[in-house]
């Protein structure tokens, strides 16, 4: 008898039941207190329900290193009979994790795509200046992007946008400015951070409030197992080829660089493993 048909098995049933639980509507997470002047961290997400898709390592920031972690919603979506319903989903999403939410406009930033940036420089330098305004007000220690090839259009163009803004000439901005994948995996991340089950079960619990997105795909039943497979990718391509996966069971990929003096560089050579065990805001200060 195959030995591993039981824990396939018992993997399909665990997903089915998952289908069962509630959708939104669960007490917050427990919350910690910040002080005024915390670091913020600004995650940019294309849509909502991404600030909990990429959020193990801001929701670490948070936890651990009492860093104010800040949703900037870029757009609400493309469906404008949606943008109010999706809005309402992502205050919940972020309340339940502690995140705060910022609204780039009413209904979100329109046509964010590559496409927009090429044929319509107006329209998107007017968005590059909401970007930039949030930027500057909030001074933040960490920057949240997708990276440049992330598949889908406003995505990519998320990527381009918050550039664009970063790296305007005359910028004093000192962050380190992070990457994140989701639809299409990045060549080349340098860091991966280990997520426990209590973080996981937090980050899927808020991609459950976006109510109306899972309803039609439960895709926050497989944040699990993506976040699962990042390890066995994040082995090699962050730990370096041919070497042993970290004993994590959940992690997410990200690629981390320096943005000082206008210019982005490596925040570090080679790659770094960001176990439970280690100071998270350790690796960002100085």
């Amino acid at each position: 008898m195959n030995p591993y048909r039981a824990f396939v098995a018992d993997t399909a049933r665990v997903l089915s039941e998952g289908k069962a639980l509630p959708l939104g509507g669960l007490p917050p997470a427990p919350h910690v207190t910040l002080a005024p002047d915390a670091p913020r961290v600004l995650v940019f997400a294309p849509h909502p329900d991404d600030e909990c898709i990429v959020g193990g390592l801001p929701l670490r920031l948070l936890r651990e290193a009492r860093m104010r972690v800040i949703d900037v919603a870029v757009t609400q979506g493309s469906n404008k009979q949606r943008q109010a319903g999706r809005l309402a989903e992502l205050r919940a999403a972020c309340a339940f994790l502690g995140f705060e939410l910022h609204t780039t406009a009413p209904g979100g930033l329109e046509r964010v795509t590559p496409l927009t940036r090429e044929k319509d420089p107006a329209h998107w330098q007017a968005c590059v200046e909401v970007i930039a305004g949030i930027i500057a007000r909030e001074k933040p220690a960490l920057v949240f992007l997708p990276h440049e090839d992330d598949w889908n259009g406003t995505h990519i163009g998320t990527h381009h946008l918050v550039m664009d803004a970063l790296l305007r000439p005359g910028s004093a901005l000192d962050c380190h400015v992070v990457e994140t994948e989701y639809w299409r995996a990045m060549a080349a991340p340098n860091l991966m951070v280990e997520s426990s089950v209590e973080d996981v079960a937090d980050l899927v619990a808020a991609t459950a409030c976006h109510v109306g997105e899972v309803r039609r795909n439960p895709y926050h039943l497989s944040l699990p197992a993506w976040l699962q497979d990042n390890v066995r990718r994040g082995g090699e391509l962050v730990g370096g080829q041919g070497g042993a996966a970290p004993d994590y069971t959940f992690a997410t990929l990200y690629r981390v660089r320096r943005l000082r003096d206008g210019r982005l560089a490596p925040a570090w050579e080679g790659g770094r493993l960001l176990s439970q065990t280690v100071e998270v805001g350790a690796l960002f200060r100085g």
